[in-house]
């Protein structure tokens, strides 16, 4: 991760753009602001983004609303920033695609460690695998770990957040192995995760709607009762 990342925060609000453009900057990011949606893909096409970090309750489309719609075009990893502590609103960002999630009024530090994080889980070289196995195929679909994308046999490109990716990617590396979900949280997210207890439910859900044939009643990803999950199919080297 460069000290050139480039941010782009969404936010009707111009003091919170004006204060998180001013704190960023001063740790060495550089930072395009946006007040709707409209804002936000304008500089989205205009410019390099390497994280969006997108306020819930905005006038217009609201944040939710514009994280499904950009997670439709885009992989760019999304911090959600909301003044409402609900369990729903979590939830619901991050079936939408969002990568973390932080409630107002926040630390300004926190939310940059939050940034930092999200980005090194994202950065494509951040483990050897990237170098020695930079295709993984399993089933009909290919892995491309160095590019974080998932095709199928077609080679048409499977949309997967940053926390889906590497959810999948724990996997792979596992198959035929049972993981707790404490396991998958740590290897997908690492040790310090901050996530909810549950929200690697959420995840798989969102993995086997994407992947399964019948998301119902799944083959790939198969729940192990008082144990977590299974990946059954055979990974090989691409």
């Amino acid at each position: 991760m460069t000290n050139m990342t480039h941010l782009l925060i969404v936010d009707d609000d111009e003091e919170i753009l004006l204060l998180l453009t001013r704190f960023f900057e001063t740790y060495g990011h550089e930072v395009s602001v946006a007040s709707d949606g409209r804002e936000m893909f304008a500089v989205l096409e205009a410019a390099s983004i390497n994280l969006v970090i997108l306020d819930l309750m905005m006038p217009g489309e609201n944040g939710l609303e514009l994280c499904a719609e950009l997670r439709k075009k885009s992989q760019v990893p999304i911090i959600m920033l909301t003044a409402v502590d609900a369990l729903t609103d979590r939830i619901v960002g991050l079936e939408l695609g969002a990568d973390d999630y932080i409630t107002k009024p926040f630390d300004q530090r926190e939310l940059l460690a939050r940034v930092k994080a999200v980005l090194r889980r994202i950065e494509p070289m951040r483990q050897p695998t990237t170098q020695t196995r930079p295709l993984l195929l399993f089933g009909s679909w290919r892995l491309d770990i160095a590019r974080r994308e998932l095709r199928t046999a077609k080679n048409i490109l499977i949309p997967l957040s940053g926390r889906e990716f590497d959810l999948l990617l724990a996997f792979v590396e596992r198959p035929h192995e049972v993981m707790s979900r404490d396991q998958l949280l740590d290897l997908a997210h690492g040790e310090r995760h901050d996530a909810f207890d549950r929200s690697i439910d959420t995840q798989v859900s969102r993995l086997r709607r994407k992947l399964e044939p019948n998301a119902k009643d799944p083959s790939i990803i198969k729940t192990v009762r008082s144990g977590g999950y299974i990946f059954t199919l055979d990974v090989r080297p691409g």
